[in-house]
């Protein structure tokens, strides 16, 4: 298998992209919801149109990560802080999404697209970075943690009409 290669995304990324934000989703998370509500999100959140107009938000900054031509996982940050109550920081950006595709965990796709964002928070001049991550999700907690995230509050997140208990994570550069 070939280095995993980093790039940004573009408009002939957006059918791969959704692809890969559903079924990563659907996944990890596609069992705690019922079937109209997971479909009504996923339509709002990873159609091919939901994906287009996140591209096209200047606010909004995308990641892929490919191996040997295969796209295996994103990262995308929000460059306005998302949860301004909680800020500690005055320059503070959001880590919205950070996918891997179901078969390829393990393999450094995390780390490297981690890396890349911690790295691109520090030259845009962030002093912090919040994310949400579910709360039985501990494994993605441990993955934050490695990277010095800690909880800061408790949030939710909804998925239709199911409400998903989440953690904010954040840590400080």
């Amino acid at each position: 298998m070939g280095a995993i290669d980093l790039r940004a995304a573009t408009t002939a990324d957006i059918p791969a992209l959704a692809r890969l934000a559903r079924d990563s989703f659907v996944a990890k998370f596609g069992h705690l919801y019922r079937p109209d509500d997971l479909a009504t999100f996923l339509d709002a959140t990873y159609s091919r149109d939901a994906i287009a107009g996140e591209l096209a938000n200047p606010d909004r900054l995308y990641r892929l990560a490919e191996q040997d031509g295969a796209l295996l996982g994103y990262c995308k940050l929000g460059l306005t802080c998302g949860w301004p109550d909680h800020a500690r920081g005055r320059q503070v950006i959001e880590l919205k999404q950070l996918y891997t595709a179901p078969d390829a965990t393990g393999r450094g796709i995390g780390a490297a697209l981690m890396n890349w964002a911690l790295a691109e928070g520090a030259a845009r001049g962030a002093d912090e970075m919040q994310l949400s991550v579910f709360s039985e999700n501990h494994g993605a907690q441990r993955f934050y943690g490695r990277y010095g995230f800690e909880k800061v509050a408790d949030i939710f997140f909804w998925v239709g009409q199911h409400r998903d208990d989440e953690f904010l994570f954040a840590r400080m550069f």
